[in-house]
């Protein structure tokens, strides 16, 4: 690949990305234009037309690492699993 052909790649990727972006932007506005709904009307599901929509509270637990680390260092230490994994990023 020429460093033109990249070149024009890389403009098109961020010009994707932009685009990726203001959709994201859109769908959320209308994600909380629903919640503001539903939480207005009381309601955790609906049905309209072909679509079923669910807003509730899911509750979960998890270990707060940082205290387990600055506590129990040797417990920490001990079931830490390193991973490995490689970012692409354009800047």
């Amino acid at each position: 690949m020429s460093t033109f052909e990249l070149t024009a790649k890389l403009r098109e990727l961020k010009e994707l990305e932009t685009m990726i972006a203001q959709a994201q932007e859109e769908a959320e506005a209308i994600k909380d234009a629903v919640k503001a709904y539903m939480t207005a009307q009381g309601i955790e599901e609906l049905t309209a037309d072909i679509f079923k929509v669910r807003y509730k509270t899911i509750r979960s637990s998890r270990i707060d690492t940082k205290s387990l680390k600055a506590e129990l260092p040797e417990i920490a230490q001990r079931y830490t699993v390193e991973t490995t994994s490689a970012r692409f990023a354009v800047v």
